[in-house]
């Protein structure tokens, strides 16, 4: 059987005791290292769960998931995901590919902790949020801006909305994959700043009143570990701070945001005169 397990968000230690009794009996041990990535190091994982694990990078999920499917038909081999296995397209092309193999590859899912709820940290209701978006690193060619019509249609509803940051993990560079060459880009990961001004100099030219300077906005880094950050603030505000390492997410604040919601989200205001005040002025119940 293929197991896709999830990981969780932080460390070794959030595998659930299910999860990890299966790692540790597995013919193999993948870990899925490109959507997401845990806050430790592989070493650290191998040594807690007593085993070797392959990393999986992008290349190897999308060109040659043979690999990784060889004998699991007969053989437990288990797949690691970071989060949640669905949270990510990627892993239900996966147990597609299992189930159209000759003869079909047995699956079983162990779900774990995402983003996708482990944000109501910031005491914004989970059933209050609307479409996901994902914010890619803009070039001085490429600044895609198709999130803001998302974006815009929750705001239009009052909802929230989390951003997810971009991470470049075994990037290409370009200039030598023209040249015939593979060499790779050191790993990036957004932050919540780059996030906050991109969405800004977006806003100057759509012009919508969806992500301009004064929006209010919750940034997270870490959410789940020891070292956890939740800030908020105006994007402006957010533009400048310091959330320190990966990973990042973002979460706008819908129109209709609560006076509970607002009432804990305002602890983690870095200004909470500021965020009072245009909390009063444009947000929660209006008469």
């Amino acid at each position: 059987m293929l197991y896709i397990i999830g990981l969780g968000l932080a460390d070794e230690k959030d595998i659930s005791v299910k999860g990890l009794e299966i790692v540790r009996r597995a013919e193999r041990v993948y870990l899925e290292a490109y959507t997401a990535v845990l806050l430790v190091e592989k070493s650290q994982l191998e040594s807690y769960y007593g085993r070797s694990v392959i990393v999986a990078d992008r290349e190897m999920v999308e060109s040659q998931s043979d690999d990784i499917l060889a004998e699991a038909d007969t053989k437990d081999v288990a797949f690691l995901v970071v989060g949640d296995p669905f949270s990510a397209t990627t892993h239900t092309d996966l147990a597609l590919r299992c189930q159209q193999h000759n003869p079909p590859i047995p699956t079983r899912t162990l779900p774990n902790a995402s983003i996708l709820t482990a944000v109501g940290a910031t005491g914004l209701s989970l059933y209050n949020f609307g479409q996901t978006v994902s914010m890619v690193f803009f070039t001085d060619s490429w600044k895609p801006d198709s999130f803001y019509d998302r974006v815009a249609e929750n705001s239009t509803l009052g909802l929230h909305t989390l951003v997810l940051l971009d991470i470049k993990v075994k990037e290409p560079n370009l200039e030598a994959l023209a040249r015939g060459k593979i060499v790779y880009e050191a790993p990036r990961f957004m932050t919540v700043a780059q996030c906050a001004s991109q969405m800004i100099e977006v806003e100057e030219t759509r012009k919508q009143g969806v992500c301009g300077n004064d929006q209010l906005a919750i940034g997270v880094a870490r959410l789940g570990s020891d070292d956890e950050k939740i800030l908020a603030g105006t994007l402006e505000e957010l533009s400048q701070a310091d959330f320190g390492r990966p990973l990042h997410s973002l979460v706008l604040c819908g129109s209709t945001m609560h006076e509970m919601e607002w009432e804990y989200a305002r602890t983690f205001a870095i200004d909470q005169e500021k965020f009072d005040g245009i909390w009063k002025k444009n947000y929660g119940t209006k008469k």
